[in-house]
């Protein structure tokens, strides 16, 4: 960590046995870890792919996650896709609450805002194997 960009991307905490340093990736990862511990959220978006959301993996959250951090304050957006059925707001205040909670506790930094972005709507296994059975279907009419 001898780049100068490394040390301003880091929460500098001194106290009288030294200095603590909290990188932003670090904070992402628990945005990312709070905001996926949520009921309604699929997972965390990494963007679009070919006009889809793509959901990310657990060793890639922070890559749905944008974190501003300052000396004592820190703003966090969040990219989610969220599970078919839920009810977008509801789910939307209880990552605010559950990610502002983690990264207060666990960093010693006052969260100014949290932000959510819904990128997409899982539809999980379900739709998939409905789709799977219309094209079966088409395929046995073709056979005939």
């Amino acid at each position: 960590m001898n780049n100068m960009d490394d040390m301003e991307a880091m929460k500098k905490v001194e106290n009288d046995v030294g200095t603590v340093r909290i990188a932003n990736e670090v904070v992402g990862i628990i945005a990312g870890l709070a905001a996926t511990e949520v009921e309604g959220v699929a997972g965390m978006s990494g963007g679009f792919a070919g006009g889809i959301a793509e959901i990310l993996g657990k060793k890639n959250l922070s890559k749905g996650v944008k974190v501003e951090v300052g000396e004592k304050e820190a703003a966090i957006d969040l990219y989610v896709i969220t599970e078919y059925g839920i009810r977008i707001p509801d789910v939307a205040w209880e990552i605010q609450d559950n990610v502002k909670q983690a990264i207060e506790d666990m960093t010693g930094l006052s969260v100014v805002e949290v932000n959510v972005h819904v990128q997409g709507v899982d539809f999980g296994d379900e739709q998939e194997e409905e789709a799977e059975e219309e094209e079966k279907e088409e395929t046995t009419h073709r056979v005939r």
